[in-house]
Formats: structure tokens, C-alpha cells, sequence
């Protein structure tokens, strides 16, 4: 039977390279549906036709020089169009959203990663997204090195092959914004295998879930 909603539930995972987040989103939103929630699940960039262009030029140009500034830029466009095509009307509908990246991956791999300034990333931000902001963002933390190795195992695209300082930074940023937003983001140890990560995910999203589901 199918569950409803107060409204719809914007639901974001984040997470240095390695981490899982792709597998997790996924496994949540297999959860989700098994348990008659309307879930839909897309990524950044990505999950759109201009998000899928831009991902490949962002991920797997070569020889093609792209500076923190125009990655910016970049994944702001794509941002701007997932929320016009894909979240703000799922949402409306009542549906769960569960999106692979959002704005805090741009403040920690452009911001605290790149050195783009964090004010222009957040009023650039704004402007694409209408000040959308997830209700809930599950952070999988990972030891840089360890998450890196993980990843590249799978291949290397452009942002993987940066160096490792580069990646510390990431994450340290992205411990910073869990820091300074406790209530939306939940940072989540991947230390243990997938379905223990998976059950703990499921945990904090139960939260949420009970705060916005329908009586009766």
C-alpha cells in the first residue's frame, strides 16, 4: 500500500571519493519503494540531458583545463536545471526525493577543496537552487586514502586523479559543514561493509520520515 506524505522529502547523500554514497542513494531508494513510499532517485550532475552533457565534460575531458572558478560555474548550471525538470516537481508531488550530490559537494570540493570563496559559492548557489535546501543529507565519512584507493580501483575520472592534499581538504570541509548544520546533516563512519552503513541509513531517514508521514 502506498504511503503519503505530508509534502515531499528532499533527501541528499555526500561524501569524499569512495565513500558509497552512490550505492547507498541507491539501496535507500530500493528501501523506499519496498515500503510504498513514491521515491525517486538522480544525481549531480547528471539527471538531466544538460546535467548528463556537462558531467561527462567535468569528469572525463582530456586534455582540457578547467579551473575551480568555471567547476563552479559548471555545476551550478546543472544544479539550476535538476531543480527546475526533476526536484522541485517531484516534490510538489508529494514524492521522496533522493539526489546524489548536491550544494554541499560544490562547497567542499569547489569552497574548502578548490579555495572558491564560500560567499560566492552560497549566493551563486542560491540563485541556481531558489534557496533549496535538503531536510535531510547523509555525510558518509571515509579516511581520505582509503576512500581514494576505492575509487580508483573503479577507474579514474578528472577529480579523482587531483591529489591527495586536495581530497583532505574535501573532506575537512565536509566535516565542517556537518559541524555547522548538526540538525540536517548526519555523518555516518563507513567502517563497517554496506548493509551495516544501509542500516544505519535507514535509521535517520526513519526520523524524517515520521515527521512528515500522514496519520492513518
Amino acid at each position: 500500500m502506498r504511503k503519503s506524505l505530508k509534502r515531499g522529502i528532499f533527501i541528499t547523500f555526500e561524501g569524499p571519493e569512495g565513500c558509497g554514497k552512490s550505492t547507498q542513494s541507491k539501496l535507500l531508494h530500493k528501501y523506499l519503494k519496498g515500503r510504498g513510499y513514491d521515491s525517486l532517485h538522480t544525481r549531480e550532475p547528471g539527471g538531466t540531458k544538460l546535467g548528463e552533457l556537462v558531467r561527462r565534460v567535468l569528469l572525463h575531458s582530456k586534455g582540457v583545463n578547467i579551473s575551480d572558478m568555471s567547476e563552479l560555474f559548471l555545476f551550478e548550471s546543472c544544479r539550476a536545471e535538476i531543480v527546475k525538470e526533476i526536484i522541485e516537481p517531484n516534490l510538489v508531488k508529494g514524492r521522496v526525493v533522493i539526489c546524489d550530490r548536491f550544494s554541499d559537494a560544490t562547497r567542499s570540493y569547489q569552497g574548502y577543496g578548490g579555495g572558491v570563496s564560500l560567499k560566492a559559492i552560497n549566493a551563486l548557489d542560491k540563485i541556481a537552487t531558489g534557496a533549496l535546501s535538503p531536510d535531510l543529507t547523509i555525510l558518509l565519512d571515509i579516511d581520505t586514502a582509503m576512500g581514494l584507493r576505492r575509487a580508483r580501483n573503479k577507474g579514474v575520472d578528472r577529480m579523482e586523479k587531483k591529489d591527495v592534499a586536495y581530497h583532505r581538504r574535501v573532506r575537512r570541509g565536509y566535516l565542517a559543514l556537518a559541524k555547522a548544520y548538526p540538525r540536517r546533516i548526519k555523518v555516518i563512519k563507513v567502517t563497517d561493509g554496506i548493509d551495516r552503513v544501509h542500516s544505519l541509513v535507514r535509521d535517520e531517514v526513519e526520523i524524517v520520515l515520521q515527521r512528515y508521514k500522514r496519520a492513518g
